[in-house]
């Protein structure tokens, strides 16, 4: 980055360090010779940057901006699509993370029509956000060691992006400096790999921090092989997917990301490189295999190593109907009264409306017809359509994800829960998990990923992910949405609306917990939920590898809180712990539902 760009960007900020804008006024008051040595320090990868929509606005920061029509049709083009978006480190896959949503500071265009002008006509400033003004393009671990050292030395925080697949806007951070580990992207095989210190040998694919999974997919099937991973082409597979548990319609028969991983190359806070696996540094590996991404280092390229399978077979079950009132119940009941006898056969996938698609490598093709006869013969009956076929998963994948993968560009939050084999077991358990989700109903269809490692042999306390993880199941998730024009209050209520139904799943569910990356954005208990007992062990980790505290994301193993003035939630945080708005918060039936996709 030369000099006068870093100077020029800093002089469109200005107006944003305002006694209000603390985070910024701390990022700008650094001296511009500390920047120059980071930058020469980097190799010149230190980049100012400004919002990704910012080439259709006329005003930047209350100050006037020529747009650029080129560019602007190109963000356009590209807002609803994810391969356009994450080569972009200012590109979120949920845009309101590059906002400030209790202040309307940001750049957002109409996910449902991003040519509409009302989103930025001559009077709607366009503003930072929460978009991190500087970047480094990390491509050494002397990079990151630097950025530590700058954010030490100076207080300047730190945030952390690879592909921008983040429902809880912990990779972006108002006034910080940014490390983006996308262009890491290298893949490797080897058929005897031997994890550091260790005596024991995997088959295993080691692969950079910003390697996608799709990408990954491509190499395993290249190479004959199966590789648990995420259900998105651009969900990272060494970042967040894998640190905070990882899972795959897979987990049920090979277990979650975080129980194939065998090692992990990391840069942690306090500046050393280290490589975790079960002989060296075990106490991290344990951390970093399910204590979530952001905060106990910043994975390296030739990052995480992988066991993976030969070639599997898998039986792909897909099958959906036209849904009415009357026979949505028998559907999904029919799904509930299966669901022990499927988790024990290998079956994953996803409930999605009046769909169902499910994979398992455990079964033939003659025993998977039989296994799903029951539900089959309901379809039929409905006139529904029924695919009962044998594929390896890249084939699977490019056939059945690419098609139905979440939705990018919009502006959405999740909530989920794990729901635990026991309530299964009970008729009354049945019951009531029908009548929740039938009161979804009509104004929204359930959605529920059958990912978690229920037929899975794991060791216990190997990793750190909530153990309500080996008891559950279902994932069953949910979503809101709003517009690009809502007002603050109708934001607040899109948030209460999740945190509500997120309570009654709870209250059907004592005891259990929920995936740390598509959790309730404001829950109350986030430590217990998240991590059950192991929270204690990984604060005392947490600790021990970043001892000053450099990193810090929202609701991270050792977070320090919402009041820091770079989470611009706290208006938001208010409404849904007190609602002190002037609208109720909604009770469930309400619209609801979820747009598949691994964190």
């Amino acid at each position: 980055m030369e000099v006068f760009k870093f100077i020029a960007l800093s002089g469109s900020l200005v107006s944003a360090a305002s006694p209000n804008n603390h985070s910024y006024s701390n990022i700008l008051s650094i001296p511009q010779a500390e920047w120059v040595a980071l930058n020469n320090t980097v190799g010149g990868r230190l980049q100012g940057v400004r919002p990704f929509e910012i080439a259709c606005f006329s005003r930047f920061e209350n100050r006037p901006l020529t747009p650029s029509p080129f560019n602007c049709n190109a963000v356009q083009a590209g807002y609803a699509s994810p391969t356009f978006r994450s080569p972009h480190f200012n590109a979120y896959m949920m845009p309101h993370w590059e906002t400030c949503q209790t202040s309307h500071q940001g750049c957002l265009l109409d996910d449902t029509n991003p040519k509409n002008p009302a989103a930025f006509n001559i009077s709607n400033d366009c503003s930072q956000g929460s978009i991190s003004p500087f970047y480094i393009d990390v491509r050494t671990e002397r990079d990151v060691q630097s950025a530590f050292a700058f954010s030490a030395r100076t207080g300047v925080p730190l945030s952390i992006k690879n592909s921008g697949h983040d429902y809880k806007g912990r990779s972006s951070s108002r006034g910080s400096l940014s490390l983006w580990t996308f262009n890491m992207k290298s893949m490797s095989y080897n058929k005897q790999f031997v994890p550091q210190g260790c005596n024991v040998s995997y088959n295993a694919v080691t692969v950079g921090a910003g390697a996608s999974w799709q990408d990954v997919y491509a190499f395993a099937d290249a190479h004959n092989l199966t590789i648990v991973g995420g259900y998105h082409q651009t969900v990272g597979a060494s970042g967040g997917w894998l640190m905070g548990g990882g899972h795959s319609i897979l987990s049920p028969a090979l277990g979650l990301g975080v129980d194939r991983v065998v090692e992990i190359k990391i840069v942690t806070p306090d500046g050393q490189s280290r490589v975790a696996n079960d002989c060296h540094n075990s106490d991290l590996f344990w951390a970093l295999r399910g204590g979530g991404g952001g905060t106990f280092g910043v994975v390296l390229d030739l990052e995480s190593t992988h066991k993976v399978e030969p070639q599997l077979s898998l039986q792909v079950a897909s099958l959906s109907f036209n849904g009415t009132s009357t026979n949505l119940r028998q559907f999904y009941g029919l799904a509930i009264n299966n669901s022990v006898k499927w988790g024990s056969e290998g079956w994953g996938g996803h409930i999605q409306g009046t769909a169902l698609i499910y994979v398992t490598p455990n079964l033939s093709l003659d025993e998977a017809r039989e296994s799903m006869k029951p539900m089959s013969n309901f379809i039929l009956s409905q006139n529904g359509t029924i695919v009962l076929e044998t594929l390896t998963w890249y084939p699977f994948f490019l056939k059945y994800v690419v098609a139905a993968e979440a939705a990018v560009g919009s502006l959405t939050i999740l909530g989920s829960r794990l729901v635990p084999k026991a309530n299964f077991d009970t008729d009354s358990g049945k019951l009531q998990l029908l009548d929740f989700m039938m009161s979804l109903v009509p104004q929204s269809l359930p959605y529920v990923p059958v990912v978690p490692p229920v037929n899975f042999n794991f060791t216990e306390g190997s990793t750190s992910v909530t153990p309500a993880w080996r008891s559950a199941l279902w994932h069953f998730g949910f979503h809101t949405s709003w517009e690009f024009n809502s007002s603050i209050s109708d934001i607040q209520t899109q948030y209460a609306m999740v945190h509500n139904v997120t309570k009654t799943l709870r209250e059907l569910t004592p005891g259990s917990g929920s995936y740390f990356n598509e959790g309730d954005v404001y829950e109350l208990d986030h430590e217990n939920t998240f991590w059950g007992p192991n929270y204690s062990q990984l604060l005392k980790i947490k600790r021990k590898y970043d001892p000053q505290s450099l990193l810090d994301c929202w609701q991270c193993v050792g977070w320090k809180g919402s009041d820091d003035a770079r989470y611009c939630t706290r208006q938001v945080l208010r409404i849904v712990r007190g609602h002190r708005g002037s609208k109720p918060i909604p009770k469930w039936p309400f619209v609801l539902g979820h747009r598949d996709g691994a964190t």
